[in-house]
């Protein structure tokens, strides 16, 4: 950490806090449970995702994937594919035009790019990962593209590939930083308190690659105007990402690149970079003069976008003869290359939940040739998640303690590694009334049957921190009562057109139905990027900003007149309410906005403003938080496990939006019980080839293995964010697979450290 920042880090210690939102205590909208505003657009195939734009003229795109993991091309087969019937264009490094390497992604903030990796490729003969793409070629059809791509053929000048995990992490490194905290924590001597504790674990934990499987796959549509102006319709979180990016490497002004994204079918990370398949088809556009749609077919994705990384994390942990933590130590490696920089952050969980005299956390990276690895919901603390968690039972089993009872003992007063306060933390009640959902009652192993299936329960806690970007709004509000808000938001199934209707008609005073929310396009205020959960937080800040400076500037206009109800009251002694402007002290002081409008002599106001720098991240510890209660039955003959019961319970500030909270924190669920059970990325360390690169091989969980899963939510609001809410799309994820691990020993005996949790690991003798 730089000097600056931690000169700023101490300074903010003592700038006091904001005002807590108005909107925490008083609301007609927010905490209703409204159904999607985009819904009937999407159940009748009438909401338009990016492959499903027709653009006059267009024809289409296909790539053809390189075959070795690292070295150079020596010969590049295209004649076939030239010669195939519809074919208009093939490009390869040979007769590409040129473009700037892109901005590499920079979790930390320190620059804006946005790039996933920064090489360039169908720039030169270099091959760095078995999948790169080796030519793209364009048809008048989406078949005519793909046949010829499959006539391309290659031959290699092969190099020496850096593939296996197990035998490169020996050469493991110790990154700089991990996002934007310092890669390691020593607090006391760990190993030390760890040697001469009453009671300790000390374990290793593995977990595999996974992959991105979207509804939608990546696709992109790239047309050149007349006037030399570029639009892009992409499957993105970051519309300003791809803009930026895509504007520098071809040397374009910002503005006259233009990205739009809608409706985006899930992300989960997956589509929070600029990947290939978008540089590929600008280029492509650029070299034909055509709009070029460029969609990518399932092993497609499996080839060019990266995934979670591997891991071999140690987890220790060393207690007092009551149990209270002595030492606790997370230590690990993960895989990444040298083109990117994403060292996954699983040792964030454990610098926050728990409490203990000697703290130790480390990570460190290898770097092999494959496609980079990327964000991957709750990229770090779903897998760090698994480890802590499951580390936690192993001692409270050698304690014959309840390991619920073991995490209460354990929770902590202030942050454990940065000595700050909680700004909101109410996890010991997320636990109890989880507990008492579930019927939880501490139980030892192998005690409960039913006929041939054994059954056990297990617990686990969920994390993820809290995040705020900077955030930019435009909103108009007309003399009819009607508003409109716009903001370059990402809708990708979360619900985000939803809840900020539903704030920004609290914000206003109006009804619903009144105001309209356009998204979705780079043209539009810079909103924050969907991912890391912040987006909610971020553009309600926005929304905040912006609807104070537009209705003071209302309240201005209409102080200029003598008949002005509200002429003796300052602006910060009224409210907004019932379609107007109010006195907080006398509710029937006051003037609608038509009045107001009247008295203004406008027919419209129109103010653009940016949230403020998110100063609550320095001043407090700041998290979502999580118990997660499972139930499964194994299969003692088969192997065979089945989730029969899930109760969920969280601490994750306000609840906007029961309805869409209740999809979301469902959803990372299901997610976690794919990491668990059933996905694993199948990788031949021969070739650097991934070998199941569809949903036929790669096994994503189906309607018969979740079963019901109840959630609750403590629903306490967090003073210290806008309208008191924490992010809650990426934490159901966490505590999910270590839940469901732990459920396993005590329904079997046998502790499973190695993810997934597959037949053969549970028959194993």
């Amino acid at each position: 950490m730089s000097i600056f920042l931690k000169i700023m880090e101490t300074v903010v210690q003592f700038v006091p806090d904001q005002k807590p939102d108005q909107l925490i205590q008083k609301t007609n909208y927010v905490g209703r449970p409204i159904d999607r505003v985009d819904g009937q657009l999407k159940v009748t195939g009438e909401a338009k995702f990016t492959a499903e734009y027709a653009l006059e003229n267009i024809c289409y795109a296909a790539l053809a994937y390189s075959s070795v993991a690292k070295g150079k091309l020596k010969t590049l087969h295209t004649e076939a594919a030239r010669q195939s019937e519809g074919v208009i264009s093939v490009i390869t490094h040979e007769n590409t035009s040129k473009a700037k390497k892109p901005i590499l992604l920079d979790p930390s903030g320190e620059s804006r790019g946005t790039a996933a990796m920064d090489i360039t490729i169908l720039q030169d003969e270099h091959i760095y990962w078995n999948g790169q793409p080796i030519a793209v070629v364009v048809a008048d059809t989406q078949e005519q593209a793909e046949q010829a791509a499959a006539l391309i053929t290659a031959e290699y000048e092969a190099q020496e590939a850096k593939l296996s995990f197990n035998k490169e992490k020996e050469d493991a490194k110790t990154p700089p930083r991990v996002m934007t905290e310092p890669t390691k924590v020593d607090i006391g001597n760990a190993e030390k308190a760890l040697k001469m504790a009453a009671c300790t674990t000390d374990q290793l934990y593995h977990t595999p690659r996974y992959n991105h499987n979207a509804i939608e796959p990546h696709a992109t549509i790239a047309a050149f105007k007349d006037d030399g102006n570029l639009v892009i319709f992409d499957t993105t979180q970051m519309l300003y990402g791809v803009k930026r990016t895509i504007a520098d490497m071809y040397k374009l002004e910002p503005e006259k690149v233009q990205v739009i994204a809608p409706f985006v079918g899930g992300g989960f990370g997956g589509k929070g970079s600029v990947w290939f398949h978008t540089m590929v088809c600008v280029m492509a556009a650029e070299q034909t003069g055509r709009p070029v749609k460029l969609a990518l077919s399932r092993e497609g994705v499996f080839r060019l976008v990266g995934g979670r990384t591997p891991s071999e994390q140690r987890v220790a942990i060393g207690a007092d003869e009551n149990g209270k933590f002595v030492s606790l130590i997370h230590t690990g490696v993960t895989a990444t290359t040298e083109h990117n920089d994403f060292p996954e952050q699983f040792s964030f969980p454990a610098r926050h939940l728990y409490a203990a005299e000697n703290i130790y956390i480390t990570q460190k990276i290898t770097y092999l040739n494959t496609v980079a690895n990327t964000f991957m919901r709750a990229p770090g603390e779903s897998i760090g998640t698994f480890a802590l968690e499951s580390a936690m039972d192993e001692l409270a089993h050698r304690m014959n303690m309840d390991p619920v009872e073991l995490r209460a003992l354990n929770e902590p007063k202030e942050d454990p590694v940065k000595k700050t306060p909680f700004s909101s933390r109410h996890l010991t009640e997320a636990y109890r009334r989880g507990a008492e959902a579930f019927g939880w009652k501490h139980q030892l192993p192998e005690l409960q049957r039913d006929g041939e299936w054994l059954i056990g329960q297990g617990v686990a806690t969920a994390y993820y921190p809290y995040y705020r970007f900077p955030a930019t709004v435009r909103m108009a509000l007309y003399a009819d009562g009607t508003a409109v808000v716009k903001a370059a938001a990402h809708e990708m199934g979360m619900g985000t057109a939803t809840v900020q209707l539903q704030h920004a008609a609290d914000r206003l005073g109006l009804d619903i139905e009144k105001v309209s929310f356009e998204y979705g396009d780079s043209n539009l205020p810079e909103a924050s990027f969907a991912g890391g959960s912040n987006q909610t937080a971020s553009i309600a800040a926005g929304i905040a900003a912006t609807a104070e400076k537009l209705l003071k500037s209302l309240f201005d206009e209409a102080l200029k007149h003598k008949d002005f109800a509200l002429h003796d009251l300052d602006f910060e002694e009224t409210e907004v309410r019932d379609g107007g402007i109010y006195s907080r002290k006398d509710p029937a002081k006051g003037a609608s906005y038509q009045l107001l409008f009247q008295l203004a002599g406008k027919a419209y106001l129109q103010a653009e403003a940016s949230s403020s720098a998110p100063l609550e991240l320095q001043k407090y510890s700041m998290g979502s938080y999580g118990a997660q209660f499972a139930e499964v039955r194994v299969n003692k003959i088969t192997g065979e496990v089945r989730i029969s019961r899930w109760v969920a319970s969280f601490d994750s500030g306000r609840v906007i939006n029961p309805k869409t909270a209740v999809s979301q924190f469902r959803g990372g669920i299901i997610m976690g019980i794919g990491m668990a059970l059933t996905e694993e990325t199948f990788f031949d360390e021969r070739t650097g080839r991934i070998m199941n690169p569809s949903l036929a091989e790669y096994h994503v969980p189906v309607h018969a293995d979740v079963p019901h899963i109840e959630v609750l939510f403590n629903d306490i609001p967090d003073e210290h964010t806008p309208l008191g809410g924490h992010g809650i799309g990426e934490i159901g994820i966490t505590g999910t697979a270590a839940a469901i691990a732990n459920a396993v020993f005590n329904a079997t005996g046998k502790r499973i450290r190695s993810l997934p949790i597959t037949l053969d690991k549970i028959l194993e003798e």
